[in-house]
């Protein structure tokens, strides 16, 4: 949010992170909706509201209306800005395009071509004037989709990285269109994110308003030549930046992660009842509980968290696999016992903690192959060099502990390797369980190259873990130490060095 006031206090309601489809429209959008409309109210002409991707998917609710169901709500929101995420992709080019245009939103992204002509997907920047002062906005989505999604999502669209492009539109938007402030509104991930606020290609910026790892940053980053935020996840939070202006100069900010607290902010009966209408085809299914939990499940942290160690332990469980793994992810709304009682599981939990549904794949690999995986892994995470990274969080995984050392040199983190009590050997097959991702080669397990003896399964990982806790009822998923680095610790929620990252 951008607010002006006298000398221009421009109050930019900012950088919401619309985490992930109905998920944050059934907790949370309509209280958001509230809060929008409390902070317009407050800077009358001086507020400007923009999302940094993810609109598209995220839930059941998603999933089986392929992303009809945002436009109407989106629009009501009253975003003025918007960008795509890397979660636009999963229906192909043709649904992201046709959902994207009827938010009557403008939508930015620099990154994004048509790849049979290279020509853009969306304009590359977009301007805003409020009382006489200029803001410039620049899009960029995550150029690594097409790895971090299933391949097929992405068919028909290309991504650049950044580039000698994006210098020359930044010296663009700044110096001829005349921004008083330049804003890069990224999908990329937070370490990227701070790296590029350190690098000079950013001279003439001053906010990356960044998403993708759904850090909680409560105070801009700074960087040698701009500053970052990022605004948690869950639709929990509104990032809000006041910057006040003296003769188009910044020379006063003010930031704020603002709290969606629904007592605080109750819900707009409008926005709600657009979210019953699109939840109510659905809503039979999707609700209906299929287990229970005795433990906090939750998925903040960057290397193990109870919510993937349930799902593939259910998938080895199932399978018999000495390991099942899964990509993992950063998002999925906390399930928390509540007086002693275990927490229902409801289908809509798991289809946001599992967001896409797809069927069971098996392969061997030898211990050297997994290895050499796992290294590369860690370095996607863990990479002194942001432009080598990517996701934000480790791959997770069941049926092996791992010891690491994150801030080893690439191929030297791993120190130790145990599957079934005893030490992983490089000349031995181990079978796994993973999940087909569409697009991949054949003898690829989430991202593990070469296996042997593929095999597809005739079930779907929901499937698995819905048999899983209808049979195990209430589990008990917890840190168990199957992923651990000593320079990392149990809790650890950023991967960005030096940011003194609190979670409450």
């Amino acid at each position: 949010m951008f607010k002006f006031g006298v000398n221009l206090n421009i109050s930019i309601t900012m950088n919401i992170k619309a985490l992930l489809g109905i998920l944050i429209f059934s907790l949370a959008v309509a209280h958001i909706k509230t809060l929008f409309d409390e902070e317009r109210d407050k800077n009358p002409g001086r507020t400007y509201i923009v999302n940094g991707g993810d609109l598209i998917q995220g839930s059941g609710y998603a999933y089986f209306s392929k992303g009809d169901i945002f436009p109407e709500i989106v629009k009501k929101m009253g975003f003025d800005l918007l960008i795509p995420g890397n979660w636009e992709v999963v229906y192909g080019k043709e649904s992201m395009m046709e959902v994207l245009n009827a938010y009557d939103t403008p939508v930015i992204a620099q990154n994004m071509f048509h790849e049979e002509d290279n020509s853009p997907l969306f304009p590359a920047y977009h301007m805003a004037e409020i009382k006489g002062v200029k803001l410039g906005f620049i899009g960029i989505n995550d150029p690594d989709v097409p790895v971090r999604q299933n391949p097929i999502f992405s068919e028909g669209m290309a991504f650049s990285g950044i580039d000698e492009e994006v210098e020359n539109l930044i010296k663009e938007v700044k110096h001829e269109k005349g921004a008083d402030a330049l804003f890069l509104l990224t999908h990329i991930g937070i370490f990227k994110q701070v790296e590029l606020a350190n690098n000079e290609i950013s001279k003439d910026v001053d906010y990356i308003l960044g998403n993708d790892t759904h850090e909680r940053v409560r105070q801009p980053i700074q960087g040698k030549y701009a500053k970052v935020t990022e605004p948690g996840a869950f639709g929990s939070f509104v990032g809000k930046l006041v910057l006040h202006f003296v003769d188009g100069k910044i020379v006063k900010e003010e930031y704020e992660l603002l709290d969606v607290d629904p007592e605080v902010y109750p819900a707009d009966p409008e926005i709600q009842a657009l979210v019953d209408k699109a939840k109510e085809p659905y809503k039979d299914k999707m609700e209906a509980v299929i287990g229970y939990t005795s433990t906090p499940i939750f998925r903040y942290l960057t290397v193990e968290n109870p919510m993937d160690n349930m799902i593939t332990d259910a998938a080895r469980w199932k399978t018999g696999a000495d390991i099942a793994i899964s990509n993992g992810f950063r998002f999925g709304n906390p399930i928390i016992p509540e007086d002693g009682k275990p927490a229902p599981i409801t289908r809509a939990n798991l289809w946001n903690l599992i967001p896409m549904d797809e069927r069971v794949k098996m392969g061997k690999a030898t211990g050297k192959q997994i290895k050499d995986w796992l290294e590369q892994e860690m370095h996607n995470a863990f990479a002194e060099d942001a432009t080598e990274r990517f996701g934000g969080w480790l791959v997770r995984f069941s049926g092996m502990e791992v010891d690491f050392t994150s801030k080893n040199p690439k191929g030297e983190r791993i120190n130790a390797i145990t599957v079934k009590g005893k030490p992983m050997q490089d000349d031995e097959y181990y079978t796994i369980s993973a999940c087909e991702r569409p697009g991949d080669p054949e003898h690829v397990l989430c991202r593990l190259p070469n296996a042997v003896d593929i095999e597809y399964k005739d079930y779907t990982i929901h499937q698995v873990v819905e048999e899983y806790l209808q049979k195990n009822s209430p589990v008990a998923p917890v840190i168990d130490g199957r992923a651990y680095s000593k320079d990392l610790g149990v809790y650890s929620f950023s991967t960005v060095p030096g940011t003194d990252y609190k979670f409450r």
